[in-house]
């Protein structure tokens, strides 16, 4: 899996963007290589859909965005599926937890107190507020001379008061007001349940948890009584049996949908443990 924001901080000849220090920073682009992308990102991100047709596709469901479309994807891993009949365009704004944080804690009311559970993608309400702040990003894009970064910061403290301001986004003020309670604990489990089936390394799950990796080692240890390579392959290849046997999916498509290198290092994992192949789960239920 590769992560956004170095690809696209690799990439400027690809992307016009700007970028505030080494944790904020906006993009408009349009295209891609792929029709699948495996992604990750430490950071989470706004996007705005200028044009075109795309499916995000995570351990909670898929979610398909078209023209128009607001939303806020939070921190993790997904497959994102791209769609040939129209080019696809967009504003991407990435922020981290801190940002968040920071920037509502400045609020001179407190969050409105809205559902409990939230998603790993949330809409934003597309109000006239929120189509006027993307066209009013446009002069920056189109201008020859980049605008000083401390406007860009400007730009993007109104965009989360903009969208914490309004009522109609119940997921995404769910998920402002844990940023703003949730205790580490709950963040680490959080993280792991919701991207465990994904192909992540360890250092990467630290990442998103916002700790080192020695940290990150030792309160896993301390929540889930295992470690986090043992716990992951066991909670993969039970997702995987799950695949198999009920929801009708091939060996190949178990392993990518399960977080495994290859199908070969799936069906050894999976004889391991269970004691026999993937293919003959999948032999029994065709008889």
């Amino acid at each position: 899996m590769y992560n956004l924001h170095t690809n696209i901080v690799s990439n400027p000849a690809r992307h016009r963007s700007f970028a505030v220090g080494e944790s904020l920073f906006t993009i408009i682009s349009c295209g891609l290589k792929n029709k699948f992308e495996d992604l990750w990102s430490h950071n989470n991100y706004i996007m705005y859909v200028l044009d075109g047709r795309k499916t995000w596709h995570t351990a909670l469901g898929s979610f398909e965005l078209f023209k128009g479309d607001c939303v806020f994807v939070r921190k993790g891993a997904s497959i994102v599926e791209q769609f040939w009949e129209t080019e696809f365009c967009f504003f991407l704004f990435s922020v981290p937890d801190e940002f968040i944080r920071d920037v509502l804690e400045t609020r001179c009311t407190p969050l409105t107190k809205s559902l409990s559970s939230y998603k790993p993608v949330m809409p934003i309400h597309n109000s006239k507020s929120v189509e006027a702040f993307f066209q009013s990003m446009m002069p920056y894009f189109d201008a020859a001379r980049r605008p000083d970064p401390s406007l860009i910061e400007l730009k993007f403290r109104e965009l989360i008061l903009l969208v914490a301001d309004n009522p109609s986004n119940t997921e995404l003020l769910a998920c402002f007001n844990a940023l703003m309670q949730e205790p580490q604990k709950v963040t680490l489990q959080r993280v792991m349940e919701e991207n465990f089936c994904f192909n992540l390394k360890t250092e990467e799950f630290a990442r998103l948890c916002q700790r080192s990796l020695s940290s990150f080692k030792r309160d896993f240890q301390r929540i889930y009584n295992s470690s986090p390579g043992k716990w992951l392959l066991e909670k993969r290849l039970l997702h995987a049996m799950n695949l198999l046997a009920n929801l009708g999916k091939t060996v190949t498509e178990t392993a990518f949908e399960s977080g495994f290198e290859s199908p070969s290092h799936f069906s050894r994992a999976f004889r391991n443990y269970f004691g026999h192949s993937p293919l003959s789960v999948k032999q029994k239920m065709a008889i």
